[in-house]
């Protein structure tokens, strides 16, 4: 009965675990792109992705893109005050990325 009900309950999650998106952003000169995919390894097909600065202010609303990609130009300021990216997809997932000061500096050729 035990090992049962501890089957049952590993079976619940893996629907939980499988679908987990995950979100990286980077930043190449003054390129940030933004990449997302489920934990099984599948593209979001539909979604917004959200870039707001450090004080939480909306700076822009974007398609999440193609194989779950999207560029944009880095804002003016964002060196100095760091990104946060929030990616939402179509069937209810949701996950985001913090690109810090140094994040940014790094990907432009700095220290």
């Amino acid at each position: 009965m035990i090992r049962a009900l501890t089957f049952a309950l590993i079976l619940a999650a893996l629907p939980a675990a499988a679908h987990g998106l995950r979100v990286f952003a980077s930043v190449s000169g003054q390129i940030v792109t933004v990449e997302s995919t489920f934990s099984s390894g599948r593209v979001p097909t539909g979604g917004d992705v959200r870039v707001l600065d450090a004080q939480n202010k909306l700076l822009m609303t974007l398609d999440i893109g193609d194989e779950g990609k999207t560029e944009f130009p880095l804002p003016e300021g964002a060196a100095e005050t760091g990104l946060i990216i929030e990616v939402d997809v179509n069937d209810g997932h949701s996950n985001y990325w913090v690109l810090t000061p140094d994040d940014i500096s790094h990907g432009q050729g700095g220290n």
